[in-house]
């Protein structure tokens, strides 16, 4: 399956620019999903939002986005100023450092996409960007507008493109939790039994490694329920009109029944 393109610009790197597009590197396409029916009528649920005390349905334009002063109290925020907060998007992803390569903790990363040149004019700067950060050991920091916000991203030359991720911010990420006695060392005879226990259990990676149960157990219980289930009747079609032969033209149509009409004796 082709994998869809979900954003398009230019790399940007002082003077050398690129025209590039971006491509999501992880899909949930595959997962297993569900709609919420009725049980009786078997027709689909619509979610709609309702004022929670008068239970009555909000249409859109009477929405409005609230933040929480105390109880019940909320200063409210319209379209027009949350759109002036958000920076511009430039389209540009306009390298302004670097940083050597493995000194961001991977903490720090967010999402990862395919970052990919669009023409050949602009695949000649792309793979100079790309083999110069390679040859350097260091990857390039940059600002983008994505998914409706600003974000930090991380550009790592990756083989012969370039992965993109998304990082997130200081104030998203949590102190770690507890704390852990590094000092501590542990029985030296405990140690080399557990030593041994984990290169037993070592082996080359696979992506096969990385199956969710859950998604094929899911299938599993699916495939067993169509196969109980009766097929549904078809509908039948009405029989296709026959055709006389003749293609009739609505304007001589028109005219047979003019004269037609003009033909006959007028009626009293």
């Amino acid at each position: 399956m082709p994998r869809q393109t979900f954003w398009k610009g230019y790399l940007k790197l002082s003077l050398v620019t690129a025209q590039v597009s971006l491509t999501p590197a992880t899909t949930d396409s595959n997962k297993v999903r569900f709609n919420v029916l009725n049980r009786n009528t078997k027709n689909r649920v619509e979610s709609r939002y309702v004022d929670s005390v008068t239970h009555r349905p909000v249409a859109a334009k009477e929405q409005v986005k609230g933040y929480p002063r105390g109880e019940d109290d909320y200063v409210l925020l319209e379209d027009a100023e949350l759109d002036e907060v958000g920076l511009e998007s430039t389209r540009t992803i306009d390298i302004d450092t670097f940083v050597p390569r493995g000194s961001i903790d991977w903490i720090w990363y967010d999402k990862p996409h395919f970052l990919a040149p669009e023409d050949k004019v602009g695949t000649e700067a792309f793979c100079v960007i790309r083999e110069a950060m390679a040859a350097n050991d260091v990857v390039g920091i940059a600002r983008l507008v994505l998914y409706r916000r600003e974000r930090a991203v991380l550009l790592e030359p990756q083989g012969k493109g370039i992965v993109l991720w998304t990082l997130h911010y200081g104030d998203e990420l949590r102190e770690p939790a507890g704390t852990v006695d590094i000092d501590a060392k542990p029985d030296a005879k405990v140690l080399a039994m557990m030593k041994k226990l984990v290169k037993d259990q070592t082996q080359d990676w696979s992506p096969a490694m990385m199956q969710d149960p859950v998604q094929k157990r899911l299938q599993s219980i699916i495939r067993a329920k169509l196969k109980t289930m009766k097929k549904m009747t078809p509908v039948k079609k009405a029989p296709p009109v026959k055709s006389t032969g003749n293609v009739v033209n609505i304007m001589d149509a028109l005219k047979k029944s003019l004269a037609k009409e003009s033909g006959q004796p007028k009626r009293h």
